[in-house]
Parts: structure tokens; C-alpha cells; sequence
């Protein structure tokens, strides 16, 4: 094990799949010359080279459909769309392209791409910069979703998703780069579509998935002090989602709430509790409660973003009103 930042596991993951596999190629904007703004493509291009650690024109149509055609043609390309907000513009290329082609080809073509979002606000970035689209996302067919939390879990993730051959959007919060933490050394995958149990809990269980874990972790520590013990479950995948665990969990402790940092209204959670509800409404022993951000566009003001997102407050609330539910 080495002590690794977020940001320096997925440097990792890109350089060992982009050697054990020379189809494997990077593109986005900034991310060659420049390293990328995060960081995270930093020191590829030297290594690899420029015509594998590709600058796009600023023209996120564009160059998704270049991925999409690279992928189609047996290559496997990792787009990289800078920020979350700016996935709208390439909507097309993956809903109606990237997403579809597989099946309708009746399987004849593979579509195994990489696509890179950041997602998450803080630091003032606005409301352009800095939304969680990720519910968008889980309503399509033939995605595959991943939103990891920890060093480990985004490089074992990440390769896990440059070998798949169907597409993924791969999700980073900005505000996790710098997070550290132990990330094997050897060559290794994590499994999609497997949650993993990140505290073990017997009184609620908190489901949440990449920068609210750290505050559901973080909330949980502060209940133990009350006296409620908090289960808290890390999707890491949303679609396809792990039921199997987040209900073994919810049939455990009776109790739940779903945190997210996009907003409350259509979010991943509304989902989620539709699904706890009609699987596991006769083990429920308090209606599963949400916790997102406001259904308003995020403000530039640092007092008034603050507001705006859920933080570990919100998280006490909701479990403080959970188990007052007898």
C-alpha cells in the first residue's frame, strides 16, 4: 500500500492502462500540454506523448463524437468534459449515440468509453461550474454510472472502467482530489456495480456516494457520541446500483436516509428510497428521508453556496428526525 491523493491515483490509473494497453488515449480540454486544471493528467503527455494525451478545441459536440467514432472503431478513448455543467453540450453524442449504438447494433459493435465529469461545487465557482448532473445519467439505458469517494476506490474504478466495453461516465468531485489515503500497489480493479459498506452501523443507515461520504463519515462520528449507530453505505457505482447491499443493510437497521450533494428534487435519492420502498417498505421501521443541496442554481457568494449545500448539520437533522419516527 502507498499513501495516495485522489488526484494521483487516477494519474496512476490513466499511466498503467495507457501501458498495458496502447489503444487506450486520453482527450479533453487542457488536458495534454497543461496537465489538465485538477492536475490529474499531469505528466502524460511527456510520457506518452501528445498524439495520446490529446488538447481538443473547446467543443465538447466535437470531441465527444470523436469518441464516440474512436470507440466504435476499436480504440479506447477516455473523454474528459471539464466541468459537469458543460455535459449538456455534448447530451447528444452520449444519450442518443454512445448509449445506444451497442444495442442497436444488436450487439455487433462494443462502445468502451471513458467519460471523464467533474461534478460538485465549493470555491465559488458559480452556478456553471459547479452542479451533479449524475441523475441525468441513471435514467439513460446503456450507461454505466461510477461516482467513487477514496484514492482506492477511484483508481480501481477507473481501470475497471477503461476495460469495460460498454460507456461510463466516470464521476470526480472537485472538492475530493486532494483527499488521501492507502491505494494498493499492484495491478487491481474494482468491481462496477458493487457498493462497499464504509462503517458498520446498527441503529440507521446513511446511503450516500462520492464527496458526501467524507460527511456522512463525518456525521456518523458525531451521532456515536449520542449514542446512534450510524451504518453508512458508499454506492461508489449508481448505475448499475447494488441493491443487494443497501437493502441488507436497511433490513438490518429499519432506518435510512439518502445523501447527495445534487439537488434534493429528481436527485439519486428520490430514486433510491422509490426502490427501498417497494422492496423493503415491511422492514422500514421510519419513512426514508433525502438530504441534497436546495433546488436553486448554486450562488458565487461563499456564505450563500454554503447554504445552499447539504453538509453534516443537514445529515443530523435528517437522522435526529428518523429516529424520533417510532
Amino acid at each position: 500500500m502507498s499513501i495516495k491523493t485522489v488526484r494521483e491515483a487516477l494519474n496512476e490509473a490513466f499511466a498503467e492502462e495507457m501501458e498495458r494497453d496502447c489503444k487506450v488515449f486520453v482527450m479533453g480540454c487542457d488536458n495534454g500540454v497543461k496537465g489538465n486544471p485538477f492536475g490529474v493528467t499531469l505528466g502524460l503527455a511527456e510520457r506518452f506523448g501528445l498524439d495520446r494525451v490529446i488538447d481538443t478545441p473547446i467543443s465538447e459536440p466535437a470531441f465527444m463524437g470523436m469518441g464516440v467514432g474512436a470507440a466504435i472503431t476499436g480504440m479506447r478513448p477516455i473523454v474528459e468534459i471539464m466541468f459537469c455543467d458543460w455535459v449538456t453540450l455534448a447530451m447528444d453524442q452520449i444519450v442518443n449515440m454512445a448509449a445506444k449504438m451497442r444495442y442497436m447494433f444488436g450487439g455487433k459493435v462494443e462502445m468502451p468509453l471513458v467519460i471523464r465529469v467533474p461534478i460538485g461545487a465549493g470555491g465559488g465557482q458559480a452556478a456553471q461550474h459547479s452542479q451533479s448532473l449524475e441523475s441525468w445519467f441513471n435514467h439513460v439505458p446503456g450507461l454505466k454510472v461510477v461516482a467513487p469517494y477514496s484514492p482506492a476506490d477511484c483508481k480501481g474504478l477507473l481501470k475497471a472502467a477503461i476495460r469495460d466495453n460498454n460507456p461510463v461516465i466516470f464521476l470526480e468531485n472537485k472538492r475530493t482530489y486532494a483527499v488521501k489515503g492507502e491505494v494498493p500497489d499492484d495491478d487491481y480493479l474494482v468491481e462496477i456495480g458493487k457498493a462497499a459498506v464504509a462503517r458498520e452501523g446498527s441503529d440507521i443507515t446513511l446511503i450516500t456516494y462520492s464527496g458526501m461520504v467524507r460527511t456522512c463519515l463525518q456525521a456518523a462520528e458525531k451521532l456515536k457520541e449520542e449514542g446512534i449507530s450510524c451504518e453508512v453505505i458508499d454506492l461508489r457505482t449508481l448505475l448499475p446500483l447494488d441493491y443487494d447491499t443497501v437493502l441488507a443493510s436497511v433490513k438490518k437497521t429499519g432506518r435510512v436516509v439518502v445523501v447527495h450533494e445534487a439537488s434534493k428534487r429528481g436527485g439519486m435519492g428520490s430514486d433510491i428510497v422509490a426502490e427501498i420502498n417497494e422492496r423493503a417498505f415491511d422492514y422500514l421501521d421510519a419513512p426514508p428521508l433525502r438530504v441534497g443541496a436546495l433546488n436553486i442554481p448554486i450562488p458565487y457568494n461563499a456564505t450563500l453556496e454554503s447554504a445552499v449545500l447539504p453538509d453534516v448539520r443537514d445529515v443530523l437533522d435528517a437522522v435526529h428526525k428518523s429516529m424520533s419516527n417510532d
